[in-house]
């Protein structure tokens, strides 16, 4: 049997070595972290270390890491109403078009509090609307994401932070596509709430964390009861999980040069193959005029369906998603591609190919062989199609 291919890197990763040696071990801890024994010393060592690692890789205090259960709670705890950098607390919500649905479901805030950024065709979003917005009523919360998961679309986020800041708001940035594949910090990109996931980098599913900035206030927890996270989340941690986090974004940063510049040369390969198997049906790479992660393609192709590309590719051996969610085993338009103005119609063709640490060149043979085979299946149902109005 062929040996399958994996090439869903921004869904979720393989588990790293270190993180789940990292977890090995935590798991074998039998002490709370919040315990003074010296079981639970022991407990707490390990947990400090993984937020020091995260802290380190985000350019931040360690006492700044909130761990959550995930990118998904992370993000609901930064969309809190009444945060405040200093000036007067932000009470409504600014979210780009083509935020996580996690993120463009508001949070802590009422619907009629929440309005949204309209991007431009290649999803960035429009600085002029953004300045309109802000200037439109009191100081807002705005959540902006620094890569985005189906297109790779690189935000302009400083510059959407000085825009924000000068307006007395405050700014969250949903980092969790970007972490481990392109360097930043959090004061470099002069965000003030951080959103980080565990499982998109080779770490462990059902941990993330939120990182704070130094100027923030107003923060209320989303779960309340004891004191950990400093009053911030409370729970007993999961010691395990953060405990592989904190290896996997250690692992990821240090090979992160190197992986990445070899992943970029391994995309645009792709994508030149994708092009030279177009026969003439109008595909295109999305936003392939645009800074992206070094990993992301989003291929739309017209009259192709993305779950009949999907299930082609799987029963090929290979795993790529649609651009877009799927609830209910349903493939829905992709929310980004409309927001981009490309219309339903393609919006239903997406599909996205993410490459890993893991990934090979013969993935991309291999991939390219499979798309090879789906284009002249559906160039030659076109044609029956044809003859049969005859």
């Amino acid at each position: 049997m062929t040996e399958r291919i994996y090439l869903d890197a921004n869904a979720t990763t393989p588990l790293r070595p270190e993180a789940r040696a990292a977890m090995v071990a935590a798991a074998e801890l039998i002490g709370n972290p919040s315990s003074i024994h010296a079981e639970g010393r022991a407990a707490r060592a390990v947990l400090e270390q993984a937020r020091a690692d995260i802290a380190a890789a985000v350019g931040a205090a360690a006492r700044d890491v909130v761990f959550t259960s995930g990118g998904t709670e992370a993000n609901a705890l930064a969309l809190t109403p009444g945060l405040s950098i200093g000036a007067e607390p932000a009470d409504r919500l600014l979210v780009s078009a083509v935020e996580h649905p996690s993120v463009l479901a508001g949070g802590r805030f009422r619907p009629e509090q929440i309005e949204p950024i309209p991007v431009d065709r290649r999803g960035v979003v429009e600085l002029g609307s953004l300045r309109r917005l802000l200037g439109e009523g009191p100081p807002a919360l705005v959540s902006v994401m620094l890569a985005n998961n189906e297109t790779g679309v690189l935000q302009p986020i400083r510059e959407v932070a000085e825009m924000v800041h000068e307006a007395g708001g405050v700014l969250h940035v949903d980092a969790i596509q970007a972490l481990g594949k392109i360097p930043f910090g959090i004061k470099q990109l002069g965000g003030d709430l951080v959103s980080l996931s565990a499982h998109k980098i080779g770490g462990p599913k059902g941990v993330g964390a939120l990182v704070l900035g130094d100027r923030l206030t107003g923060l209320e927890p989303l779960l309340r009861g004891g004191g950990q996270e400093l009053g911030r989340r409370a729970g007993t941690e999961n010691l395990t999980g953060i405990a592989g986090f904190g290896a996997a974004v250690a692992a990821a940063m240090s090979a992160m040069a190197a992986d990445m510049a070899r992943i970029e040369r391994m995309r645009n390969r792709l994508e030149a193959g994708l092009r030279q198997c177009d026969d003439g049906r109008g595909g295109m790479v999305v936003a392939d005029d645009t800074p992206r992660l070094p990993n992301t393609t989003q291929l739309v192709v017209p009259g192709l369906r993305a779950e009949t590309a999907v299930i082609g590719f799987d029963l090929a051996g290979i795993a790529v998603s649609s651009g877009s969610a799927c609830s209910s085993g349903k493939v829905q338009p992709s929310h980004v591609l409309e927001a981009m103005g490309l219309g339903p119609e393609l919006a239903r063709s997406a599909i996205r190919i993410s490459l890993g640490w893991w990934s090979s060149e013969s993935d991309i043979d291999r991939c390219l062989e499979a798309w090879r085979k789906l284009i002249g299946n559906l160039a030659r149902r076109d044609r029956e199609t044809v003859l049969e109005r005859f």
